[in-house]
């Protein structure tokens, strides 16, 4: 791994890729420590340590990496973007004007990102909109969290929050192009690894002040090593389905004859299932900010909120929505079929084409089915650990949950990236004699 490591450093596009990544995400850590004019820090610290972090304005703020706690510039994160793209790609299957320009190609690829810019520019200001009026609400000792309450604050609080986001999806799109891994995810990613020194601390002090048993803390580290280790298996899961190409005489030279496999992933939707999910359940509580005073509006917040059984039931069933959703978006079985066709490939007992299609993808919808539940159980875990052994939700979110889920399949994709580039110039990757189990080259 040493060597490993060694090697990144001494390829010169690979080396600049690391560095470019690695400064981009301090600048973006950064970012997030910079408040909105106007606050009141220590009364807005006070408050989000009085609510322990939880409700769902703690989960906001565990994907913006504490700087929703903090209002600062970056403090809607990049959740607004991924709202965007979720409603673009649903547009996509609905209407014919973007089913067309998925079609395009390189043009049409470029249109969709313009359009999901100026949706994360409307989403954004939205946002920051809601998020003015419940700085404003914020009042702690008869001290407001605000120094200025007005029109004037709002303004400068959209203003900076919206121009915040697009920075940070700026700096995403530049490490996907010019860095390694995809940058979208390595912001979360690292917004999420920023509480873990937090975390431990916490669960030391728990430690350190008798508050739990032995045999509770033994228990928990057997459930953290059994859930990571879960996670990775969903992750690297793979059915291989067994093809096999026809030789072809073309002059004197034989062209195929060869054996080979098509991997489905158990998860081939990866983490956009959770992160989908997770976007669309912030959308009731950033509504009922607009109505701080409603009776209604705040009676919805409650129904939502993460100590209501209805907003993990809910949850779950959009995370196993967005696992076949996404899965189909992500996986063709029909240009799968007719790729195999033209080369001459078929299926041992298939019939090439329509069956093919039919085949790959019943084979597809099955396996799908209990990855998306095991997906959606992994994701409302740390709520059941909290509910039951009286873990706080900011250490049990590390071995559970949206968090681990995350941090599993960020990192094996960006290991993946880093072990491409090695084994493409003939160095060895993170382990001797070829690729990570379960991996496929970019």
């Amino acid at each position: 791994m040493l060597e490993s490591i060694q090697n990144i450093f001494k390829i010169p596009e690979l080396r600049k890729r690391v560095i470019f990544t690695l400064l981009i995400l301090l600048v973006e850590r950064i970012g997030t420590h910079v408040p909105v004019p106007g606050i009141n820090s220590r009364v807005l610290l006070d408050y989000f340590s009085s609510t322990q972090g939880g409700g769902l304005l703690g989960l906001y703020d565990l994907f913006a990496g504490g700087a929703f706690s903090r209002a600062t510039v970056f403090a809607l994160g990049i959740m607004p973007y991924i709202s965007a793209s979720i409603i673009i790609q649903l547009l996509g299957a609905v209407m014919p004007f973007f089913q067309r320009l998925q079609k395009e190609g390189e043009e049409g690829r470029k249109k969709i990102t313009q359009y999901t810019r100026y949706g994360t520019v409307m989403i954004a200001a939205l946002q920051a909109y809601g998020v003015s009026i419940f700085l404003e609400s914020i009042e702690l000792n008869g001290v407001a969290a605000v120094v200025d309450k007005g029109w004037d604050f709002r303004l400068l609080t959209m203003l900076t929050l919206t121009a915040g986001t697009i920075l940070i999806m700026w700096f995403g799109e530049q490490i996907t192009e010019r860095g390694i891994g995809n940058g979208i995810s390595l912001i979360i990613f690292i917004g999420i690894i920023a509480r873990l020194p937090d975390a431990i601390l916490d669960e030391a002090q728990q430690i350190m002040g008798n508050n739990r048993e032995l045999l509770t803390e033994v228990a928990l580290v057997a459930i953290m090593v059994a859930c990571v280790a879960s996670v990775v298996a969903l992750t690297q899961g793979t059915r291989k389905i067994p093809v096999q190409y026809a030789k072809r005489v073309v002059g004197r030279k034989v062209y195929g004859g060869q054996s080979t496999h098509i991997p489905l992933r158990v998860n081939t939707a990866g983490v956009m299932p959770i992160i989908f999910a997770q976007s669309l359940m912030f959308i009731p509580q950033m509504i009922t900010q607009f109505f701080p005073k409603s009776e209604f509006m705040q009676g919805v917040a409650s129904v939502f909120d993460l100590q209501s059984t209805v907003y993990w039931v809910v949850y779950g069933i959009l995370i196993i929505f967005f696992t076949y959703f996404y899965t189909a978006i992500a996986f063709n079985p029909v240009d799968v079929a007719d790729n195999m066709k033209k080369h001459g490939g078929f299926i041992p007992g298939v019939r090439p084409g329509k069956h093919t299609s039919e085949f790959i993808d019943n084979i597809l919808m099955k396996i799908t089915l209990p990855g998306s539940i095991f997906l959606a159980v992994i994701a409302i875990f740390p709520h059941l650990i909290t509910s039951t052994m009286n873990v706080s939700y900011n250490f049990a979110s590390f071995f559970g949950g949206t968090s681990l889920l995350i941090i599993v399949g960020v990192a094996l994709d960006t290991l993946q990236h880093l072990e491409s580039h090695l084994l493409m110039r003939h160095y060895d990757g993170f382990m001797k004699g070829g690729r990570v189990k379960g991996r496929r080259l970019a």
